[in-house]
């Protein structure tokens, strides 16, 4: 069983999931943006065990805290696909132009994910999908079992993932949407990148932007 809390970091409010399953006690940190020492720190307190960090996407606010701490404890970074390399390797430009607040230590993922891998975290399992469209790379993990869904920058409640930077587009966001999220049970839950939860059945109704009424 799959168990999940999350903490928003750094001055760009960004959802940090810290992800565990509940019998080994082995946690992953879904998109550690930054503030690497208090997700550490709030993991301990919850009695688990970083053993991997998993990204959806490589924009800065996502990212920025993952070679730091996957340094420290010496664990792999997982994801994203490798079409966001580009986002990757322009790090240091990523955090001058957002004036990020920290310095991020460059790195490369242990692994690049594709569409229908599965990730290993104690006895759970969880799938991933390739889901471009506000970056080229972006992923997203769904935990069937639990119904729950990790979607990054994907999706908002009511809203949805921005398209106007490089790599972005409007058509393979939505496209996205309807063929990895809206297909599943309406009762799932949704951790976005930023902001509170959902379920996937109210947003497929009353999204602004993508749902039954738009």
């Amino acid at each position: 069983m799959l168990r999940y809390h999350t903490i928003p970091v750094t001055a760009f409010e960004q959802n940090c999931s810290i992800v565990w399953c509940d019998e080994t006690k082995e946690a992953t940190a879904i998109d550690p943006g930054g503030e690497a020492a208090r997700i550490e720190e709030t993991a301990k307190k919850l009695g688990l065990r970083l053993t991997q960090l998993w990204l959806t996407h490589a924009h800065i606010d996502h990212v920025g805290g993952a070679g730091a701490l996957a340094g420290k404890l010496g664990i792999p970074i997982i994801g994203p696909h490798e079409a966001d390399k580009y986002w990757l390797d322009g790090l240091a430009k990523q955090a001058a132009f957002f004036n990020f607040e920290e310095d991020p230590l460059p790195f490369t993922p242990a692994r690049w994910l594709k569409e229908g891998d599965t990730l290993t975290l104690g006895k759970s399992s969880v799938r991933v999908h390739h889901t471009p469209g506000h970056t080229p790379g972006h992923v997203i993990f769904h935990a069937q079992a639990e119904k729950l869904v990790f979607v990054g920058d994907l999706l908002f409640a009511g809203s949805v993932g921005r398209t106007d930077f490089p790599g972005g587009s409007w058509p393979e966001l939505e496209a996205s949407i309807k063929r990895h999220l809206w297909p599943l049970p309406e009762d799932t839950t949704f951790i976005p990148g930023h902001g509170p939860a959902g379920t996937i059945g109210h947003e497929k109704r009353s999204n602004q932007f993508v749902g039954e009424r738009a």
